[in-house]
């Protein structure tokens, strides 16, 4: 099995199996206000449950429109923010600590698992602007691969969201594949 939070610089090939933790879903630009008040209150939620710093949070995003995703308005876009729990954590726990944040919005934020299975993935540093660069050598790779999309892409957020040094920033870009 391949370590969930690690990624070459080059595309490559991984399998990964169920993953299970917090997740909350919203519709909206990426760092816009929906987006930012899900990410603090998966956050609020989570850190009762963590003995230590939470995991990297994770976004898979979507859009529900015929057109390319990266020509439609990112206000439109759709994601599902995610963090991962230990095992240990029991659902009742979860339930708790909904209810000590004392948020309405905490409501939104449930106990997922999701199976990846085969993907594509490689690091993207610099800006999240710049992904399509790293974007358009994950799709040279699974053409040649004789691949094809078979989920929603996924990003893994290395660095801190709010980081501004874009070198600093370093972000796990996923893609689950099947053969063409």
């Amino acid at each position: 099995m391949n370590d969930w939070y690690s990624a070459s610089d080059r595309p490559e090939l991984v399998e990964f199996g169920p993953v299970r933790g917090l997740g909350v879903t919203g519709v909206g630009q990426p760092r816009g206000a929906e987006h930012m008040a899900a990410i603090q209150t998966l956050c609020a939620v989570a850190v009762p449950l963590l003995a230590d710093a939470p995991p990297a949070l994770e976004g898979r995003w979507w859009v529900e429109d015929d057109r390319p995703p990266l020509t439609v308005p990112r206000s439109q876009w759709r994601w599902h923010l995610f963090l991962r729990l230990p095992e240990s954590v029991k659902p009742a726990r979860v339930d708790e600590a909904r209810e000590m944040t004392g948020l309405n919005s905490a409501a939104r934020v449930q106990l997922v698992t999701f199976t990846e299975g085969t993907c594509v993935q490689a690091m993207h540093h610099g800006s999240y602007d710049d992904e399509p660069e790293t974007l358009a050598r994950m799709d040279l790779f699974m053409a040649e691969q004789g691949l094809v999309n078979n989920g929603l892409h996924h990003e893994i957020y290395l660095s801190d969201v709010a980081e501004i040094d874009t070198a600093k920033m370093r972000t796990t870009l996923r893609q689950p594949v099947r053969a063409a």
